[in-house]
C-alpha cells in the first residue's frame, strides 16, 4: 500500500482522497503530489480531477486554489510518452506528411507508410478519438486547431485541445497559439499562404512571435519561394498545398523544404 504522509500534524485525515488518488494511480504521481503539497495544498479534498484548498493559513483565509490535474496516466505510460526532441527528429525524417480532411482519407493515411499525419478537421467532440486512432497506428498526430468546430481563435483554446485529447503537436496560422503550444511543450507547425512579395517579407517577424518548430507554407509549388525563403529563416520548411506529382515534391525538397504535406493519396506512397 502507497500512502502520502501529511506534512501538516493538523491536517491528519483530511488528506484521505489524495492518498487513495496516489496509491491508485502509482508512484509518479505520488511522489509528485507529496512534492507539492506541503507548499500549496494545506488542507485538500480530490473530487473528479480537481484539487481543492480552503482553511485558516496563519490567521487569513485562504482563497481556494483549483488544479486540474488532467487524464491521469500509470507510470508505464509516461515511459511511452516521446520526447519533443525526438518528435522533431520523427517529422524531419518524414519527407511525405499525410495530410486528411475526412474520415476516409484518415483511414488511408493510416495505412501509408506516412509517419506524421496533419488531421485538418474535426470538432471538439470527435477529435479525441481521431487523435486516438492516429497515435494507436504508431504515428504523430498533429492538429489544425484553426480547423477544430467549436474552439475559439485566443490561446486559451489550446489549453482546451490540449485538455481535451494531448496531441502531439498543433497547426495553426495565429502566432499567439502557436507561443502557447510551445509553452505547453507541443510541437508547433505555423501555416502561411504566400499570396505575394508583402506576405513572404512579413513571415520572419511572425516566425519571431511564435518561434514555432516547423513552417509549412502554402501553396508548395513555388520552389524559388521556398528557397528564398530558406535563406532568410533557420526555421525548418513543409511544403503544403496542391502537391500531386512526384516531380513537385523532389523540386520543394531540392529548394530547402525538409517535407511535403499532401492530401493525395498518391503521394503519400511515393
Amino acid at each position: 500500500m502507497f500512502t502520502v504522509p501529511s506534512p501538516f500534524p493538523d491536517c491528519q485525515g483530511r488528506g484521505r482522497g489524495i492518498g487513495r488518488l496516489a496509491k491508485s494511480e502509482g508512484p509518479l504521481l505520488a511522489q509528485w503530489l507529496f512534492l507539492v503539497r506541503p507548499l500549496y495544498f494545506p488542507a485538500q479534498t480530490c473530487h473528479n480531477g480537481f484539487v481543492h484548498k480552503s482553511r485558516e493559513w496563519d490567521g487569513q483565509r485562504c482563497a481556494p486554489l483549483f488544479l486540474f490535474i488532467g487524464p491521469l496516466r500509470r507510470q508505464e505510460d509516461f515511459a511511452k510518452m516521446e520526447s519533443l526532441e525526438e518528435k522533431r527528429v520523427r517529422l524531419l525524417d518524414c519527407p511525405v506528411i499525410a495530410a486528411v480532411k475526412d474520415e476516409a482519407g484518415l483511414e488511408q493515411a493510416l495505412q501509408s507508410e506516412c509517419e506524421v499525419v496533419f488531421l485538418l478537421f474535426g470538432t471538439i467532440v470527435s477529435v479525441p478519438a481521431l487523435v486516438e486512432k492516429v497515435r494507436q497506428s504508431g504515428k504523430l498526430a498533429i492538429v489544425h486547431i484553426d480547423l477544430v468546430e467549436g474552439l475559439s481563435a485566443r490561446e486559451v483554446a489550446v489549453d482546451a485541445l490540449q485538455g481535451l485529447c494531448r496531441p502531439d503537436g498543433i497547426i495553426s496560422t495565429r502566432p499567439p497559439l502557436i507561443r502557447r503550444a510551445r509553452h505547453l511543450g507541443l510541437l508547433t507547425v505555423q501555416r502561411a499562404f504566400i499570396l505575394d512579395s508583402l506576405s513572404l517579407d512579413n513571415l520572419p517577424a511572425q516566425l519571431g512571435v511564435g518561434k514555432p518548430d516547423f513552417i509549412e507554407i502554402l501553396p508548395g509549388i513555388m520552389p524559388r519561394v521556398i528557397a528564398e525563403l530558406a535563406q532568410k529563416t533557420r526555421t525548418p520548411i513543409i511544403a503544403g498545398g496542391l502537391v500531386k506529382y512526384k516531380d513537385e515534391v523532389m523540386a520543394a525538397i531540392r529548394a530547402g523544404a525538409v517535407a511535403v504535406s499532401s492530401s493525395s493519396p498518391a503521394v503519400w506512397e511515393m
